[in-house]
C-alpha cells in the first residue's frame, strides 16, 4: 500500500482508529481519579467470577496466593464451578484455575438440616441463586436457599479452609464430608469420626483428561464445638454412630449440631499430601485464628500481592479487568509441602525442603509462553522455588514434568515445555548455583526418553526427531503411555522442540558448553522441515518423510489444538528465518493481515475479535484466523514487530484486550493456570515476552497512563520500574517515541538486563503511526540459532 507522511498506510485513518478498544479503553478525563479507589483496596477491584461462564473454567471461591487450599463451590460442571449452574454440590478443598478436564474437587462438604438420607451430592445439592452470592479475594458467600437456609462463608491460609454456616434454628444441623466423589476418578478413601469435633480423610484419586498413576491427599477437619450425633455411608447404606469406613465408590461422614441457641458453625480443614501427621500439623501451624482473622488475613496477603502493580488511567471497568486478571496470575502453581517442609516426591516418597517452599501443578504447555515470565518479575522469590520445585520432580521422580498434577505426571499436551519454563528462569537470574543441575536435567530431556518403566513420556519422538529432523505424524498409533502423545501432533510437535532446542543451546552457551550449544542450536532450525514450498505453510510429515493431510492450511492435521495458520507463528527463535521462507517482510505482513482480518478489524476492533476471529475455547479445527482463546497463537500478535509495522501489534493486541471484560463471560477459553491472565496483564503493561524461554520484551502500547511496579531487590536492585504512556485512549495509541531512563530507542524490545538496570519506561503516543520501531535493526532478533551465537560471539 501507499504510504503517508508519517508511514500509515491510506486506508487505515485515525477516524477509524478511534473505536479500536471500544468500552475497554477510553480517553481519560480532566482531573481523573487515580486509578485504586481513593482510600480503597485494590481487592475491591477483583471479581474473582469472571471466567466462571463459557468455559473459562475459573472458580470463585477462597484462596491465598499459591496456597495448596482453593475452597471453592462446586454445582456440576466438569472442573468445579459453573456460573449457568442452579446447585451447589459440595465446597471443596482443590481447585486449578483454568484447566480443561476434571481435576480436583477433593472433600466437598456441604451444610443441610433435616434427616440424612441421600449420599449422592447430585441428590442432595442445595440450590442458590447470584444474588444471595458474593465473592472477593480470600473469601466467599452464598445463602443456599434449599434446607432452611443456610448461609455459607469460606476462606483460606496456604494450607487449610475455613468454612462458617449460619444455619436455621435447628436440632438437625448437618454438615456432609462427602469422600467418594471428585472431579476426578475416586480409586480409595478412608473416613474416620476421631471425637466430637474431628473427622479425618485420606482420598485416593487419578485422572485428568485422561488417565493417571493414583495420588493421595489427607485431611483433617475440626469443627468448633462438639457434634450432637455423626455417622458414616458407604454407596447408599448411611450408619449412625458409625466411625470409621473405608471404601471405594461413594463414601463419606456426616457430623450433627443443635443449632436452636446457637446456629453459627465453623469447621477448618487441612490438607496434606504426605500423611495424615502433615495434615495435624498444618492445622496446628495455621487453623487457629477465628474465622475474621483468618478473612483478614487473605485479603491483606492479596492486597499486598495486587500492590506490587500499581496503574492510573483507564476507567473503571478497565481496571476491575486488570487487577482481576492479576489475581488469577498467582493462584498457581500451589504450594505442595507440609508446614515442616516435607512433601510428596515424584517417586511417591516423603522428601523435605531445606532452603525453598515446595511447589507443585505444573501446566507448563501453556505457562510457559506467559504466566512463567510474569512471576519471574513480580514474584521471583517464589518463581525460583518454583523453578527448584520442577528440578526436584526430575531428582526423585527421574525425569522432568510435562504435565504434572500433584505427585503425578499426566503427560496432557505436547512439544517441551519444560525446556522454556526453566531456560527461562536461568535468563532471569533464577537459578544461581543451580545452573549446572538444570541444565543437565534438560540435556537429558532434550537428547532421550524416559525409561519404559517411568510414566513420563518427556520428548517421546526423540528418537525420529534426532534422526529425520522432524517429529512423524502417525495418525492412530497406539499410545506407549496414559496422556496425549507427541505423533499425534507431529507437526506441532517439532516447531515446539525445535523452539526448546533453541533456548537450551542459549543456555548451553551462557555455561560454556559450545559443542552442545552448536548441536542444539542446528536443531533450532529444524521448523523448516516442515515448510511446503507447494502451499507455502508448514504441514506434517508422516513415518515415510512425505507430506500429509490435507493441503488447505485451515484443514491441516498434526497440530495441537491448532492449525497450520495459526502455528506458521510459533518460531519465536528465528523470525526473519521463518519469513524468509513464506517470501520476505512484506509476504509476511500480508499474511499476518488476512490471519488478524485487519482491516475489518480497523473497522470494528471488538467485533471482529468476537465474530471473525476464532472463538469458542475448544474451537481449535478448520480455521485460518487468529484464535485469542488458545495458547498456540498467545505470541502471534508481535510477530508485526518483526516485518516493520509495531503498530499493527498495538492495533490487534488492544482489539484482544476487548475479549477481557467484567463479567462472568469475560475471559477467552480456558484460563489455564493463569496463562490467558498472565497475556492481558502483560498486554495491557505494554512489555510482554515475545521469545519465551529467554529474556527478551516485546512493547506495544500500554492502555494505562502510568504503572508503578515494585520489584524485589534481590533482582531487581532499583525496587521498581515505572511505565507512562500519558493520554493513551482508544484514539492516541500509536508509539511516537520510547525513552528508556530518559534515553531514546528505536527497538521494539527490551531486555531483563535492561528492564534490571532501568527505572523509567517512558511512552510517547498519537493518533497516528510514526516511523518508530521500522528500522532495520528495531525487532528483536533471532535467539538460540547458528547465526545467533556467531553473533554473540562476536560482540
Amino acid at each position: 500500500m501507499p504510504w503517508t507522511r508519517r508511514g500509515r498506510p491510506r486506508a487505515a485513518g485515525a477516524a477509524v482508529a478511534a473505536v479500536l478498544l471500544g468500552s475497554v479503553l477510553t480517553a481519560p478525563t480532566a482531573g481523573a481519579a487515580p486509578a485504586e479507589p481513593s482510600g480503597g483496596r485494590l481487592t475491591d477491584l477483583v471479581n474473582p467470577f469472571i471466567g466462571s461462564q463459557n468455559d473459562g473454567n475459573t472458580y470463585p471461591g477462597a484462596a491465598v496466593p499459591f496456597g495448596m487450599v482453593q475452597l471453592s463451590p462446586d454445582t456440576g460442571h466438569t472442573t468445579g464451578y459453573d456460573y449457568d449452574d442452579t446447585h451447589i454440590r459440595g465446597f471443596s478443598s482443590v481447585h486449578l484455575s483454568g484447566v480443561g478436564c476434571g481435576l480436583g474437587g477433593d472433600l466437598p462438604i456441604l451444610p443441610t438440616t433435616g434427616d440424612v438420607t441421600e449420599t449422592d451430592y447430585a441428590k442432595y445439592a442445595a440450590a442458590y441463586t447470584h444474588h444471595g452470592e458474593s465473592a472477593r479475594p480470600g473469601s466467599y458467600r452464598v445463602r443456599l436457599t434449599s434446607y432452611g437456609g443456610i448461609t455459607t462463608e469460606l476462606t483460606a491460609t496456604a494450607r487449610t479452609g475455613r468454612q462458617r454456616y449460619t444455619f436455621p434454628a435447628t436440632d438437625q444441623a448437618n454438615v456432609l464430608l462427602n469422600a467418594g466423589q471428585s472431579l476426578h476418578k475416586t480409586v480409595s478413601t478412608r473416613v474416620e469420626v476421631l471425637d466430637s469435633r474431628t473427622v479425618r480423610t485420606a482420598i485416593t484419586g487419578r485422572g485428568f483428561c485422561q488417565d493417571t498413576r493414583p495420588y493421595t491427599v489427607y485431611t483433617l477437619t475440626r469443627f468448633n464445638r462438639p457434634f450432637t450425633a455423626y455417622g458414616t455411608w458407604r454407596g447408599d447404606t448411611v450408619t449412625p454412630g458409625s466411625r470409621d469406613s473405608t471404601a471405594p465408590g461413594r463414601h463419606g461422614a456426616y457430623v450433627r449440631f443443635d443449632t436452636r441457641k446457637d446456629r453459627v458453625v465453623e469447621a477448618t480443614t487441612a490438607l496434606s499430601y504426605v500423611d495424615p501427621a502433615g495434615a495435624a500439623r498444618n492445622l496446628r501451624a495455621e487453623g487457629g485464628s477465628s474465622f475474621a482473622r483468618t478473612r483478614a488475613a487473605a485479603d491483606a496477603a492479596w492486597e499486598r500481592r495486587l500492590g506490587l502493580v500499581r496503574v492510573r488511567g483507564g476507567d473503571h471497568t478497565l481496571r476491575r479487568t486488570f487487577y482481576s486478571a492479576l489475581y488469577r496470575s498467582f493462584l498457581a502453581p500451589n504450594i505442595g509441602g507440609d508446614v515442616d517442609g516435607r512433601y510428596t516426591g515424584w517417586d511417591q516418597r516423603p522428601h523435605r525442603a531445606r532452603g525453598f517452599t515446595y511447589y507443585q501443578n505444573w501446566s507448563l504447555w501453556d505457562t510457559y509462553r506467559t504466566q512463567t515470565q510474569l512471576l519471574s518479575l513480580l514474584a521471583p522469590r517464589e518463581a525460583r522455588d518454583m523453578a527448584l520445585s520442577v528440578l526436584r520432580v526430575d531428582k526423585e521422580g527421574g525425569w522432568l514434568p510435562k504435565w504434572g498434577y500433584g505427585t503425578v505426571e499426566t503427560n496432557i499436551m505436547t512439544g517441551d515445555p519444560v525446556t522454556p519454563f526453566l531456560t527461562n528462569a536461568h535468563r532471569q537470574g533464577l537459578l544461581a548455583g543451580h545452573e549446572e543441575e538444570a541444565y543437565a536435567a534438560l540435556r537429558k530431556n532434550a537428547d532421550g526418553v524416559p525409561p519404559a518403566a517411568s510414566p513420563s513420556v518427556g520428548r517421546e519422538a526423540n528418537p525420529a526427531y534426532l534422526k529425520r529432523g522432524y517429529v512423524p505424524y502417525l495418525k492412530g498409533r497406539p499410545h506407549a503411555k496414559p496422556g496425549d502423545s507427541d505423533f499425534d501432533h507431529g507437526a506441532s510437535a517439532t516447531l515446539e522442540y525445535a523452539l526448546s532446542d533453541a533456548m537450551l543451546a542459549q543456555m548451553a552457551r551462557d555455561l560454556g558448553h559450545r559443542a552442545d550449544a552448536a548441536r542444539f542450536a542446528q536443531r533450532a532450525l529444524n521448523y523448516r522441515n516442515l515448510f511446503d514450498r507447494s502451499t507455502g505453510f508448514f504441514r506434517a510429515r508422516d513415518g515415510s518423510g512425505a507430506f500429509t493431510g490435507p493441503a488447505d492450511p485451515a484443514r491441516s492435521e498434526g497440530f495441537h489444538e491448532g492449525t497450520a495458520w495459526q502455528y506458521q507463528w510459533l518460531v519465536p527463535q528465528d523470525l526473519p528465518g521463518m519469513l524468509a521462507l513464506i517470501g520476505g517482510r512484506e509476504k509476511g505482513t500480508a499474511r499476518l493481515d488476512s490471519f488478524f482480518a485487519y482491516p475489518q478489524l480497523l473497522a470494528d476492533p471488538a467485533r471482529t475479535a468476537r465474530e471473525v476471529w476464532v472463538n469458542g475455547p475448544y474451537d481449535y479445527d478448520n480455521a485460518d484466523k487468529y484464535n485469542p482463546q488458545n495458547e498456540p497463537d498467545l505470541t502471534a500478535p508481535y510477530t508485526y514487530l518483526s516485518t516493520g509495522h509495531p503498530w499493527k501489534t498495538t492495533d490487534v493486541v488492544h482489539a484482544a484486550l476487548t475479549l477481557f471484560t467484567d463479567a462472568p463471560s469475560g475471559m477467552t477459553g480456558n484460563d489455564d493456570l493463569g496463562t490467558m491472565s498472565a497475556w492481558m496483564v502483560l498486554s495491557s503493561l505494554g512489555v510482554y515476552p515475545v521469545q519465551p524461554g529467554t529474556n527478551t520484551w516485546g512493547l506495544s502500547t500500554p492502555v494505562f497512563d502510568r504503572v508503578d511496579m515494585t520489584l524485589d531487590r534481590r533482582y531487581y536492585p532499583s525496587g521498581h520500574f515505572t511505565v507512562t504512556a500519558p493520554g493513551t485512549s482508544s484514539t492516541d495509541r500509536y508509539i511516537q517515541s520510547v525513552r528508556l531512563d530518559g534515553a531514546p530507542r528505536d527497538r521494539t524490545y527490551l531486555t531483563t538486563a535492561e528492564l534490571r538496570a532501568g527505572h523509567e519506561l517512558a511512552f510517547s503516543v498519537g493518533r497516528e503511526p510514526s516511523r518508530w520501531g521500522t528500522g532495520d535493526r528495531a525487532a528483536p532478533p533471532p535467539v538460540g540459532t547458528p547465526a545467533a551465537l556467531a553473533s554473540a560471539a562476536r560482540q
